[in-house]
């Protein structure tokens, strides 16, 4: 999935994340459990702006994603910021690192963006093939809770400076996934509008899928919370996000 016209507007739709908030949990987890302060790999890392928080804090960051376009805007933010930072057209099931990577994440529901399950038991195996011994894995999902109850079948509207965007659902209650359409509409100078359009997919393995997935991997699970909080996920949890140690 290249993400061509998502990329484009991804950043303004986004601008509600807060990329310090998690870099800060991401870091007080490695200090948590004496994860090392070296190499890490931001998997999926989009438009960089969650590599650029992470750099700041003192992580050697290389960044991986499939889309070139996202990776472009990611390079423009390194020019800006001047920070030293790698990035890397790589898939999650292709991942090839150079060496050994201290701590690993992947936020966003990357993960959920993967075609199949396998091919989540493929990007697991990647990061452990990859992992220092005793590495960190943190990453999120979006849970089967939130595909079926707030994803669903709905449809909502942004409504940014100049631009519309329409983001409309299809749950499959066969497999729990759920297809997406994204609508953009962007003002033009003359005041008419120009319409882009990006489809995909996201499935959402359930939990007890995940554990499994992750000790096949050669990770053990030391923690889990209700997003980026200081809560613990429950089964009403739309995203849970996994801090884990690669053990075997």
């Amino acid at each position: 999935m290249s993400y061509s016209s998502f990329a484009y507007f991804y950043d303004r739709l986004q601008s509600d994340v807060d990329y310090n908030a998690i870099a800060a949990f991401i870091d007080k987890q490695v200090v948590r459990f004496g994860g090392r302060k070296g190499i890490l790999l931001d998997l999926a890392c989009g438009t960089g702006s969650l590599c650029e928080e992470l750099a700041r804090l003192g992580y050697d960051v290389i960044g991986t994603d499939a889309s070139s376009e996202m990776l472009s805007a990611a390079l423009d933010k390194k020019y800006e910021s001047g920070l030293e930072i790698q990035y890397l057209s790589q898939s999650m099931t292709e991942l090839d690192m150079f060496g050994t990577v201290d701590v690993t994440v992947c936020t966003l529901d990357s993960i959920n963006h993967l075609d199949s399950k396998e091919d989540i038991q493929k990007a697991f195996d990647r990061v452990s093939l990859f992992a220092f011994p005793d590495g960190m894995f943190i990453f999120d999902v979006n849970t089967p809770y939130k595909h079926k109850n707030v994803l669903a079948d709905n449809t909502f509207v942004f409504e940014l400076d100049g631009l519309y965007c329409v983001w409309q659902n299809e749950y499959d209650d066969t497999d729990g996934s759920v297809g997406i359409t994204l609508d953009f509409f962007e003002q033009r100078d003359d005041g008419s509008y120009q319409r882009y359009t990006e489809s995909f997919r996201e499935i959402a393995p359930d939990r007890a899928e995940i554990c499994s997935m992750l000790d096949d991997a050669g990770f053990e699970i030391l923690d889990s919370f209700d997003d980026y909080t200081e809560n613990k996920d429950s089964e009403t949890s739309s995203r849970i996000v996994f801090v884990c140690r690669k053990v075997k």
